[in-house]
């Protein structure tokens, strides 16, 4: 089988890469703007009939596109994360009508969540952030293209290689550059959000297998731990995990994208039915393998 995987380098991306490396019998390419890419594609730039000659050079049987923004202004925001999924769409349609594609979405999508309720495929999209607003749109692009194709509606992702833009990897560092001093501080945002966190290996286990499934997939799939947790539990969790011996404080303050939505949870049962997928690592597995991620790279090392 071959699979094409857009965004390789990213966060996500890698480990889709790495769990694919391990299928029997696939061939996987990967496509980006990386000097390591073996096809050059830039889906904010690309014109679709350049696109679409690449494509058929490759001739995948699946596509996974993990390529996408999540910080940036709104201009960036709207040539990845809305005109990316668009163009391959157009793209596909012309080179590999038949291949199946695997679109990464996100859970900001549905907007503010009602506390102690999950959110189904169903659910009413209210994004009120650009982020969401712009995925939104590449969803939109990717249900209606006619293709066989799948929105997998990821909640928060953690684990190793969380990046520094992202809550957890941005409190990892704090807290290896905090180290063990007892007077340390850390000052945050007010951390009363909760938020759906989820193993960044689980996410990348599930677009493996919306990828190679053989029957057909719905639309949009939600991909998350099926939990609200507070993301004060995280930090403190991730605090103890790392062994801090110092204090963390709230100052009230804390992004517009997060402020505006204080509670975020994913019914992730259609997952379940479709592929037989369930997270597999719990949150506490998740913190520990992102610190000893975050202690390999600070050692010079290679994560895992």
């Amino acid at each position: 089988m071959r699979i094409l995987v857009l965004g390789f380098t990213g966060y996500l991306g890698g480990h889709v890469v790495e769990h694919l490396r391990a299928l029997p019998g696939a061939r996987v390419f990967g496509g980006g703007r990386s000097p390591a890419a073996e096809l050059d594609i830039d889906l904010a730039t690309a014109r679709t009939d350049r696109l679409a000659k690449t494509l058929a050079s490759a001739a995948p049987d699946a596509v996974i596109n993990c390529a996408g923004s999540t910080d940036g202004d709104a201009v960036t925001f709207a040539e990845v994360n809305s005109r990316g999924p668009a163009v391959l769409c157009a793209a596909l349609r012309e080179a590999a009508p038949s291949a199946r594609l695997v679109h990464l979405g996100s859970a900001a999508e549905y907007g503010p969540g009602t506390p102690d309720t999950r959110v189904t495929e169903a659910s009413a999209t209210r994004p009120v952030t650009t982020y969401g607003a712009t995925k939104l749109a590449g969803t939109v692009a990717v249900t209606t293209s006619g293709l066989d194709a799948v929105v997998l509606r990821v909640g928060n992702p953690v684990g190793p290689g969380a990046p520094p833009t992202g809550l957890p990897g941005r409190i990892a560092g704090l807290l290896r550059a905090a180290g063990p001093d007892p007077d340390a501080v850390i000052r945050l945002g007010d951390l009363s959000a909760y938020r759906d966190f989820v193993d960044v290996r689980d996410v990348a286990r599930a677009a493996v297998l919306a990828a190679t499934s053989p029957g057909p997939v719905p639309h949009v799939l939600n991909i998350g731990g099926g939990h609200a947790v507070p993301v004060r539990e995280l930090v403190r969790a991730l605090a103890r995990t790392a062994g801090f011996r110092g204090r963390i404080e709230e100052d009230g303050g804390g992004s517009a994208r997060s402020g505006a939505v204080s509670w975020q949870c994913s019914d992730i049962a259609a997952a379940g039915d479709t592929l037989g997928w369930r997270p597999s690592y719990v949150l506490d597995e998740s913190l520990a393998a992102l610190w000893a991620a975050t202690s390999l790279r600070s050692e010079g090392g290679r994560t895992p």
